[in-house]
């Protein structure tokens, strides 16, 4: 599933080509929202916006169009009707003046009001957004600190996005080899250093996944990885993916398990 980093990507993208243009022609895949293409042909796009995990495209006349990938869901941005080569299902399309977005393999897609926003069952309980420039390491910290977090399990609390917005499996487990912590702990058996520490660690890995299109592994290894012939899969990661080879910190191979 796309986490935070790759919708916050696609979103900047989505923004770049719909932001303030009017929407000429759209088209939705699924019979129960062809009644509102009319509804919004030839209105403005206000915003896009990465929301956790979702999209939240905003228009001028007071709707929303509300979309999660969910597993396999991706957005393509192209010149004006331009439909990308792929043989994914097209669930969505939009039509600006220069440009054209489609949204392939998605089902969750919904037109929403203001009101419905904020009463969403996803949006209106989403927790701290980690990418959200104001977000700070003490906020995260603050928030790990709740005793209410105390005994859960860390790999099922970091991607609750009721707690933190845009953790999934990959940044997890980055994340907590990182932090020297294994992913059965729960809060409750960390010092307050190693809650600060894994707060640190959990806001500068996702915003480096995010300023490097997907990049946890240490950047000067990542490079060194890579002038070697290693392809982007090959050097991304310091363990996600990495089952059966060596760690780089202790050499010892890599195991895959289900926790939590």
């Amino acid at each position: 599933m796309p986490e935070g980093p790759e919708i916050r990507l696609a979103s900047d993208q989505l923004a770049a080509a719909l932001e303030n243009r009017r929407i000429k022609q759209i088209r939705f895949a699924f019979d129960a929202l062809k009644k509102f293409e009319p509804l919004l042909t030839g209105v403005r796009v206000k915003t896009v916006a990465a929301r956790g995990k979702a999209m939240l495209i905003t228009l001028d006349n007071g709707y929303s169009i509300y979309s999660h990938n969910q597993l396999y869901g991706r957005w393509y941005v192209t010149a004006y009707k331009q439909p990308p080569q792929t043989g994914r299902q097209l669930r969505l399309q939009i039509d600006v003046s220069n440009a054209s977005a489609f949204l392939y393999s998605a089902s969750d897609i919904e037109i929403l009001t203001q009101e419905a926003v904020l009463s969403h069952s996803y949006l209106g309980r989403l927790g701290l957004e980690l990418l959200d420039p104001e977000t700070t390491v003490d906020d995260v910290s603050l928030l790990l600190s709740q005793k209410k977090y105390s005994r859960r399990c860390l790999m099922t609390l970091l991607q609750d996005q009721k707690v933190l917005s845009g953790l999934g499996n990959y940044l997890c487990c980055e994340i907590l080899h990182v932090s020297s912590i294994h992913p059965t702990k729960r809060l409750a058996d960390l010092s307050q250093k190693q809650i600060g520490q894994l707060a640190a660690n959990t806001l500068q890995l996702i915003r480096q996944s995010y300023a490097t299109r997907g990049i946890t592994n240490k950047l000067s290894r990542a490079a060194q990885l890579e002038q070697q012939g290693a392809g982007f899969e090959g050097y991304r990661f310091h363990v996600y993916r990495r089952e059966g080879q060596a760690c780089y910190r202790c050499s010892d191979k890599i195991r895959k398990q289900k926790l939590c």
